[in-house]
């Protein structure tokens, strides 16, 4: 990629995924205690919406720089899976949609390491 040339986050898969994530995660928060909303809550909504942003973010920038922003987005993905792990501690959310979470952020995490290699 040139210095001019620039990534269009909005046709890669890694930020489908990740907005996919970030969606479902905001349907799923709908249903957690009132008392969470300024801690869990919060957390994973700010973590689940940072990967999908961060791709965004990244885009517009240079090889170099893109690939850091892969890497806050990737890091961001990590933490999720651990607070969905949490929240599924306190009953917050079913073994389902957690199985069901884990899985797409295993792919997403996959995805972002295989294009950070093809940069």
């Amino acid at each position: 990629m040139t210095a001019r040339a620039r990534h269009n986050y909005k046709n890669l898969k890694i930020w489908k995924l990740g907005l996919e994530i970030a969606n479902e995660v905001s349907d799923l928060l709908q249903k957690f205690p009132p008392h969470e909303k300024y801690d869990l809550s919060s957390q994973i909504s700010r973590c689940s919406v940072s990967m999908p942003s961060n791709i965004a973010e990244g885009s517009s920038r240079t090889e170099k720089s893109f690939r850091h922003f892969l890497d806050i987005s990737l890091g961001s993905s990590f933490e999720l899976g651990t607070q969905i792990l949490v929240a599924k501690h306190r009953n917050y959310i079913n073994q389902e949609e957690l199985n069901r979470l884990e899985e797409k952020i295993a792919e997403f995490q996959k995805m972002t390491m295989g294009f950070q290699n093809k940069l």
